[in-house]
């Protein structure tokens, strides 16, 4: 079954993020808890709480992905910055837990001088005092790997999943990755790509797919998101992600822009048309 949705508003309460969800076509979804911006608690209410588990599992087959805050810095050196990351973490995993949401999605961030090593191991500290609930999985999402951000290479998520003794797990932007230097815009870059991330990664640690063209070339480390086929990644690209056997049944999550007279809603069924049933 082809599970695909958006990043969708949660505007006037987290159980708005169904209707707006299934009034895009989605049928699976990611939401922020609050404004990523900014530091601040999730602030869940049990009736709002209770309303979204109740709409989701009625109108939509799952899952929904939380993602964290913009300021969350898991590989930071800065003790300040470092406790208010953790702090921020767990309450997206409790907030996720009282949601009925199976992830929570979290950019490693940036070593700001650090080194590559150090960050990782900081990243791989705070994972590893998170008490994260039964039911919930974190996701470290790949990265463009612009500046001294991390997770732009395989092997910094593998280093992660590897060494923190927490049940981790990855969601792969298609963007980030392109970005980063992996050739998403031929059905063998693809292909390659994909068995590259199962040798270093293991695609049995693939859980999420936050699906997105690129604006920017591959391997300039520029995070700009376009329309599904119509940037550099392309119609090719796409169409062999959206079939390859071994990705079929991983969600997928757009953040698309919405330009050009083009939505969510285009770029859903734009997924649709290219995915062969």
């Amino acid at each position: 079954m082809l599970r695909v949705g958006a990043h969708v508003s949660i505007a006037g309460g987290i159980d708005n993020a169904v209707g707006n969800e299934r009034a895009v076509g989605g049928n699976c979804g990611q939401i922020f808890t609050h404004s990523p911006q900014v530091w601040q608690d999730p602030n869940v209410g049990d009736e709002e709480a209770e309303a979204f588990r109740e709409t989701t599992a009625e109108h939509l087959d799952g899952p929904w992905v939380v993602h964290t805050s913009y300021l969350v810095n898991l590989c930071t050196p800065k003790e300040d910055l470092r406790a208010k990351s953790l702090d921020s973490m767990q309450k997206e995993v409790d907030a996720a837990d009282k949601l009925g949401i199976e992830f929570v999605n979290v950019h490693l961030g940036a070593h700001t001088g650090a080194g590559v090593e150090a960050g990782l191991d900081n990243a791989v500290s705070v994972l590893d005092e998170l008490s994260i609930p039964e039911g919930v999985t974190v996701l470290i999402e790949s990265d463009a790997g612009s500046g001294t951000k991390l997770g732009g290479d395989f092997e910094h998520l593998a280093y992660v999943l590897e060494e923190s003794d927490q049940d981790l797990d990855v969601c792969v932007d298609t963007a980030h990755t392109f970005a980063a230097g992996y050739d998403l815009s031929t059905a063998k870059g693809v292909k390659d790509t994909v068995e590259e991330f199962d040798d270093v990664v293991g695609l049995e640690h693939l859980r999420c797919i936050h699906l997105n063209d690129s604006k920017h070339a591959c391997g300039t480390n520029k995070d700009e998101h376009a329309h599904i086929g119509e940037g550099e990644i392309g119609v090719e690209g796409m169409e062999t992600l959206l079939n390859h056997p071994e990705l079929a049944d991983v969600p997928l999550v757009l953040e698309t822009p919405t330009e050009d007279g083009k939505s969510f809603e285009w770029n859903i069924e734009r997924v649709r048309q290219l995915r062969e049933e």
